[in-house]
């Protein structure tokens, strides 16, 4: 069994004994010590309010009851808004003026896994001094449970279409320019909330045919649910075979888009952003930002546009605060995470697909020809397995200084800017490995790069 305390939130696996898994008993006690952060912070009057919504997992009933409960139990009232993504539930907070909320989801985890994440009353996620408070709050179990005529109560709303009308009313969402399109769309929710989601909102967009994949939302994946090419190749071939004009993949939360071109090869998770920001740019010059792990191409397009493109470290609440520094008008992370400031500081993959397809109609191209207007890079994804008395710092820190001549980037981890490729060193947080992401002109150099720094870090190590 496994237990993540992390500064975003608390993830694990469904079950076993208390403090190693996500058992009941965990749910609880970390969900009473963010009710204690939350209303140490609160600044609306009256009882403390808090939404909550949850991917389709199959836990997700019962740890919806345990949260809400716990909730209610600390004298909080509860928005319970069901069956909701990611950045549903980020905007019903917002729009609920909530004092913050919880998102039941482990993301692209398999479905053994579920989690608590955490968000503010600006239905953002938490950042790491608040964070660190409700860990600390929860290790001392230092919360105090209502007395009963202070227990709070429970509403319950669907916040799905609100959301799907949210992103029609974005002024850079075209709802007519997609609609004399006539496009044929599949999507793939993996029996999660997306299936919900995504078709009604590709109705609502005008889109002539919605061909639908695995968008029953039971829970029971029907393939591992993080979007990458090594999971979605029956995806793709149901796309090719169809006869669709793009196809999207979502995550179980749906924060994370993949695009499939209408001939069943991979547009690339990392140029989701890439497209849109280029749509985006072209209509509202202005700044970007991704993290340090993310691809070169989203700078090379702010760039063209005009724009100034900045690198955060890795990490949601990293990519918006940076974000907010630098007035950027799009954002966010390689793996498909579309973050649109003139919606919400989230990464809402219902926005991308408005945005996309807006993107795509006005282009007048296929998917697959409006892909290649982009530059080309790879990144080979490494990591390298230390043993545990090894300084993982002290070897960064030495990467560092042998490549001092070239740009170095040490905001989070080390990365190495090169003419034509770079390489992002970064150790993990709970075991002594570093993860070693290289990017190039072509997947042999960017493995190369990769080769060449293992064997230098080795190197390092044996000395």
């Amino acid at each position: 069994m496994t237990l993540i305390k992390s500064i975003s939130g608390i993830r694990g696996t469904i079950g076993g004994v208390p403090g190693e898994g996500l058992s009941p008993l965990d749910v609880v006690k970390f969900t009473a010590a963010y009710c204690t952060w939350a209303k140490n912070n609160q600044t609306s009057e009256g009882k403390l309010r808090i939404v909550v919504g949850r991917d389709a997992r199959i836990s997700g009933k019962m740890v919806n009851a345990l949260v809400s409960g716990t909730l209610m139990g600390m004298g909080a009232d509860v928005i319970n808004i069901g069956l909701a993504t990611t950045p549903t539930t980020e905007i019903a907070v917002t729009t609920e003026n909530a004092d913050g909320g919880i998102i039941l989801t482990a993301s692209h985890n398999p479905k053994q896994w579920n989690a608590l994440k955490l968000l503010n009353n600006k239905g953002e996620f938490l950042d790491d001094a608040a964070g660190k408070t409700v860990l600390a709050i929860a290790e001392k179990g230092d919360f105090y449970f209502a007395e009963v005529d202070d227990l709070g109560v429970e509403t319950v709303k669907d916040y799905t279409n609100y959301h799907v009308q949210h992103v029609l009313g974005l002024d850079l969402v075209d709802v007519e320019a997609i609609r004399a399109a006539k496009f044929k769309v599949a999507v793939d929710a993996v029996n999660s909330v997306g299936g919900v989601a995504v078709p009604a909102m590709l109705k609502a967009l005008g889109v002539s045919e919605v061909v639908e994949i695995n968008c029953e939302p039971h829970g029971h994946f029907a393939h591992t649910p993080e979007p990458i090419p090594e999971n979605l190749q029956e995806t793709s071939a149901i796309i090719r075979d169809k006869g669709v004009d793009v196809g999207f993949v979502v995550d179980p939360d749906v924060d994370r888009l993949a695009i499939i071109n209408e001939d069943g090869t991979m547009f690339n998770e990392e140029y989701t952003l890439v497209a849109v920001a280029d749509y985006v740019l072209s209509q509202t010059p202005g700044n970007t930002v991704s993290n340090l792990s993310s691809s070169r191409a989203l700078r090379d397009i702010t760039e063209k546009h005009g724009g100034t493109y900045a690198p955060s470290a890795v990490g949601e609440v990293n990519v918006t605060t940076l974000m907010k520094e630098t007035g950027a008008v799009i954002g966010g992370e390689g793996n498909g995470g579309v973050i649109y400031p003139a919606s919400h500081y989230g990464r809402d993959s219902l926005v991308g697909i408005g945005l996309f397809l807006t993107h795509l109609a006005k282009s007048g191209k296929k998917c697959s020809e409006l892909r290649t207007q982009y530059p080309n890079y790879f990144i080979s994804k490494n990591k390298i397995e230390l043993t545990p008395e090894i300084n993982v710092d002290a070897v960064l820190i030495a990467m560092k200084e042998k490549y001092k001549h070239e740009q170095v980037n040490d905001v989070d981890g080390v990365k190495i800017d090169f003419a034509e490729e770079w390489v992002h060193l970064r150790k993990s947080n709970t075991e002594p490995i570093i993860r070693i992401y290289s990017e190039s002109k072509s997947m042999e150099k960017a493995e190369a790069l990769a080769e060449k720094i293992i064997g230098e870090i080795k190197a390092i190590v044996d000395n």
